[in-house]
């Protein structure tokens, strides 16, 4: 089974300035709740134990967030208010599943990646991108269930508009394993629209294997001078490595931008 999870939240966040100029954008509220606190549940309800946030100095503030027992212990202590001490028992409990590493540099989501090796004990783990959430159907756990009955990798896809392709890493398929799932010939990050195989794009979910840090460590910079896990990921597919393209049922929300954060509230708070 799929017991560690590992979230890359070293990202600077500048498509939501000005908020985050003083402030977490994984910390901002959605719907009165922090969007890290969705992932967490995610997490939870799939069954992960073990949680490995990817953090760099300048997110301290991250860190702080479950480590602020000081705080909550003197105001429980002074306002005795059971919705503040419910609130410290949640966090009490996210704390315990939490490890941190650091990432400095912008180097890119393969070497936030490789920043977790020595943490990874089980032969794949699951990595989750912040800026997507997906709601209503917990992708996380599907994934996991297609791992266990197919032993491979697993990636969450979505059809996106032709137009946009050159925004995501896209998926050549390779054969039809059933409504949902696919096997992956290859993936590519951020194609041209000429060059793009397919408009079915990856979105942030993996259950990648723990072979993946051989090659990240021996991995080049790509687009943008930054070690991009696709890459990695089409190495390994290359490699006889099997990938399946798995369409989740659920909403995805893009918290990202300015624009995908209003809206990841407005919908939220219709559920």
């Amino acid at each position: 089974m799929i017991k560690q999870a590992i979230i890359p939240l070293a990202g600077l966040g500048t498509r939501l300035l000005p908020l985050t100029s003083v402030f977490a954008k994984e910390l901002l509220p959605i719907n009165g709740k922090p969007g890290i606190e969705y992932i967490l549940d995610e997490c939870i309800d799939a069954g992960i134990r073990e949680i490995i946030f990817i953090i760099s100095k300048k997110k301290e503030m991250i860190k702080k967030y479950f480590y602020n027992d000081k705080f909550y212990k003197e105001i429980i202590k002074k306002k005795k208010d059971p919705q503040i001490l419910r609130e410290y028992k949640k966090i009490l409990r996210y704390k315990k599943m939490i490890k941190f590493v650091y990432q400095n540099k912008p180097l890119g989501t393969g070497d936030a990646v490789l920043k977790t090796k020595k943490f990874i004990k089980d032969n794949f783990f699951l990595m989750l991108l912040p800026d997507d959430l997906i709601v209503k159907e917990n992708c996380s756990k599907a994934m996991i269930k297609i791992h266990k009955s197919h032993k491979s990798s697993v990636m969450a896809s979505m059809t996106v508009n032709k137009k946009n392709v050159s925004r995501w890493g896209i998926f050549k398929l390779k054969k039809k394993l059933n409504k949902n799932n696919y096997v992956i010939d290859d993936v590519i990050e951020k194609p041209s629209i000429q060059k793009a195989p397919s408009n079915k794009a990856v979105i942030g979910r993996y259950i990648l294997p723990k072979s993946i840090f051989q090659i990240l460590l021996k991995q080049k910079p790509g687009k943008g001078g930054e070690i991009h896990i696709t890459d990695a990921v089409r190495y390994l597919i290359k490699h006889k490595k099997k990938f399946i393209a798995h369409n989740f049922s659920g909403k995805y929300l893009d918290c990202g931008t300015m624009r995908g954060y209003i809206k990841s509230s407005n919908e939220i708070s219709k559920l």
